[in-house]
C-alpha cells in the first residue's frame, strides 16, 4: 500500500510540472521575433454634415468635415484636393487663400470647415478627396442646384 501511495505522489508532482512547462514554453515561444510590430497605417472614414442642395450666385456654404481614423498613429498626415467639373466656385479653408483645383493641401486638423462660394448661376458639382500619408483615400461629391 505504501508503494501505491508513493507512486500516486510522484504522479501528482508530474501533473503539477506539465502545465508549468507548457505555460513557460508558450511565453518563451511568443517572444522569438526580435522586432516589435507597430501598426501605422489605419484606414479612415469621412463624416460630412448635411449641406444645402441649392446655392445662389455669390452665396457661401459651410461644409463641416470630420476625419474618423480606425486607429491612432500620431504621425499620420492628411491632405485635401478638389476638382470642380460643373459650374464655377471658390473653395477655401477658413480665411486661407482659395484652393486651386487638383493641388494638394495639408490639413492641420481632423475636424475642419470648408467654405464654398458660388460664382455661377448654373448648377455646380465638385469632388474633394482626402488622402492620408499612407495612400488611403476617400472621395466626397457635392452638387448644388441654382437658387436664382
Amino acid at each position: 500500500m505504501k508503494n501505491y501511495i508513493n507512486k500516486a505522489k510522484c504522479f501528482l508532482r508530474i501533473l503539477y510540472v506539465i502545465p508549468i512547462l507548457i505555460f513557460t514554453e508558450t511565453i518563451l515561444s511568443s517572444c522569438t521575433n526580435e522586432e516589435l510590430q507597430i501598426q501605422q497605417n489605419f484606414p479612415f472614414e469621412v463624416s460630412v454634415m448635411p449641406v444645402h442642395k441649392d446655392i445662389a450666385n455669390d452665396e457661401t456654404v459651410e461644409i463641416r468635415v470630420k476625419i474618423l481614423p480606425s486607429g491612432n498613429f500620431t504621425e499620420t498626415q492628411y491632405y485635401l484636393r478638389y476638382f470642380q467639373f460643373d459650374g464655377t466656385g471658390i473653395l477655401k479653408y477658413y480665411n486661407d487663400i482659395p484652393y486651386s483645383q487638383n493641388d494638394s493641401y495639408e490639413l492641420k486638423n481632423k475636424e475642419f470647415r470648408l467654405y464654398y462660394t458660388s460664382t455661377s448661376t448654373m448648377s455646380q458639382s465638385f469632388k474633394i478627396w482626402i488622402i492620408d500619408s499612407f495612400g488611403n483615400e476617400r472621395e466626397i461629391e457635392f452638387q448644388f442646384g441654382n437658387k436664382d
